[in-house]
């Protein structure tokens, strides 16, 4: 009898406190209408110049008013933004946790946030622990969006920890859009020129992006880092999908090109490896 007669006091204890003003509550979800990772690549093969030029182009970014109306015209009106670093396997870090944006204020303000912090530099390219990582990113925040995002930028192909292919496909199978930025500037002249690819595009869109609405765009000059990445934005944030490109010639009509080798930055670490020894 007298566990049940504290059983009750405790029951109506809980009742009362649910009606007391100022009682603690759970805080409510936050609806945005995008949660995005922007995944930035900042291995050894990107030079000082062009990583200062990739930051540069996401604070700007974060600057323009045309984002800024992206961000608001939205049916909630706001996005939820984190800015990720990451070179090879076990080398990621969050530069900006996550923030909900939703004024022209809040945008500015992660745009000096952002341009505060120092680039980190660090060795080999490891897309799919950036991807997995930021994967898990979408577990750590108190919103809820009516997509989700991963946007990875990169200079090169995966060379350490996990295929790229397996973590691309656990982002796809947990309903995560994969977007990429394929930087494709001067290939072969860097110092860490031998993992470059020319047709770097290709391999992003083969081995790399997924999802519903994913797109792939590149940058093969120093001055469209800005304008890319823009451009990426306003697509990522609106929902949209770059205009396929007008072709004069006939190429509808040849033959598909053959799926890239989603291996080949391993083959090329092994094959500089070999070569080395």
């Amino acid at each position: 009898m007298i566990g049940r007669h504290v059983l009750m006091l405790v029951a109506i204890a809980v009742l009362m406190a649910a009606h007391v003003p100022g009682a603690v509550a759970q805080a409510p979800t936050r609806y945005v209408d995008l949660e995005l990772v922007l995944a930035v690549d900042v291995s050894l093969s990107m030079d000082s110049a062009e990583q200062r030029l990739q930051r540069e182009g996401y604070v700007a970014a974060f600057r323009d008013p045309q984002i800024h109306k992206a961000i608001q015209g939205g049916p909630n009106g706001r996005i939820a933004v984190t800015y990720l670093e990451w070179a090879g396997g076990g080398i990621q870090s969050v530069v900006l946790g996550w923030q909900v944006l939703a004024t022209p204020a809040d945008a500015n303000a992660f745009a000096d946030a952002l341009a505060a912090k120092p680039i980190s530099r660090n060795l080999m390219t490891s897309i799919s622990a950036a991807i997995d990582v930021s994967a898990d990113l979408f577990d750590r925040n108190d919103v809820k969006g009516l997509r989700r995002v991963i946007d990875v930028s990169g200079d090169g192909p995966n060379n350490s920890g996990g295929l790229v292919e397996d973590a691309r496909d656990r982002a796809g199978k947990a309903g995560i859009t994969i977007n990429g930025l394929a930087i494709v500037v001067a290939p072969g002249r860097g110092e860490y020129s031998y993992f470059d690819l020319p047709d770097l595009d290709r391999y992003y869109k083969d081995c790399v992006i997924t999802g519903p609405g994913a797109f792939m765009l590149s940058i093969k000059k120093r001055e469209e880092f800005a304008t890319a990445i823009r451009h990426k934005m306003l697509l990522e944030i609106a929902g949209e999908q770059p205009l396929p490109a007008m072709r004069v010639r006939r190429v509808q009509l040849a033959a598909p090109e053959p799926k890239y080798d989603c291996l080949i930055g391993e083959k090329l670490w092994q094959q500089y490896r070999n070569d080395d020894w």
